[in-house]
């Protein structure tokens, strides 16, 4: 008499090895489970499941992705703005840390704040979500340096450079100038410059271009908060209306 297909399937005898691979995969499974419920991610293959590790052990969406900051090859390249060619930027020479990027942000601010860190030599554009755009700095050396809380009142493309008086009386040189540098590639001031005002008033430091990146993440200047010039413009074209500007 013959066995019906169930009856002959269920005589096939188990493979051993399939059993010990089945409950393996299982208890793997049931781990990385437990694992992310207790939030131990160092364990996990983060990066297979799109998200980002951090030293505090939690795990977060990966942070966002802005068209504007992208390979150094691109955001540092020669271009044409306001009938100026800028020149391209050298980025294999500047400090990966001094070049734009997308970070966590670690200010608390709002989104649209802007915040210099000055010891750090950093300044973040808050973004919304928890994100910040950083960008590297020059800042003022010893006696030079501004900190607050203010606002940007606004900006100006390829400004003029006026230097004051008392620069002028450290530096004779600059007396052709005191009627003001007009914009250009070897202005002081570089491609933009955003006009810091507190209660109203100008505080006479700014956040400006430079046509010397080679300062970046250096204090040297008079007190005025200093960018790479293709840097200085990518934040121009976020800023709008007045912004609040923290600097500490």
């Amino acid at each position: 008499m013959s066995e019906s297909p169930a009856s002959s399937e269920s005589a096939i005898p188990s493979h051993p090895q399939s059993d010990r691979l089945s409950r393996r995969t299982a208890m793997l499974a049931l781990g990385s489970a437990a694992l992310l419920a207790t939030g131990c991610s160092r364990s996990l293959d983060l990066a297979a499941l799109e998200v980002d590790e951090f030293t505090t052990g939690t795990i977060r969406p990966r942070i966002s992705v802005d068209s504007r900051v992208t390979r150094p090859e691109l955001m540092y390249a020669s271009f044409t703005d306001e009938s100026f060619v800028l020149p391209e930027i050298p980025f294999e020479k500047v400090d990966p840390k001094w070049r734009r990027q997308i970070v966590v942000d670690p200010t608390g601010e709002q989104p649209g704040t802007i915040v210099v860190h000055l010891q750090e030599r950093h300044l973040y554009w808050v973004q919304p979500g928890g994100d910040a755009i950083r960008y590297g700095v020059g800042i003022g050396k010893d006696g030079f340096v501004w900190s607050g809380r203010a606002n940007i009142q606004y900006g100006k493309k390829w400004p003029t450079w006026t230097p004051p008086p008392e620069m002028i009386a450290r530096r004779p040189e600059l007396e052709k100038w005191r009627g003001g540098q007009p914009g250009g590639l070897d202005n002081p001031l570089g491609a933009r410059a955003l006009y810091i005002f507190k209660d109203g008033q100008d505080t006479g430091f700014r956040v400006h271009g430079s046509p010397e990146w080679h300062t970046i993440g250096q204090a040297m200047s008079s007190g005025c908060v200093r960018m790479i010039n293709q840097d200085v413009i990518d934040l121009y074209n976020r800023v709008t209306g007045k912004t609040p500007i923290v600097v500490v």
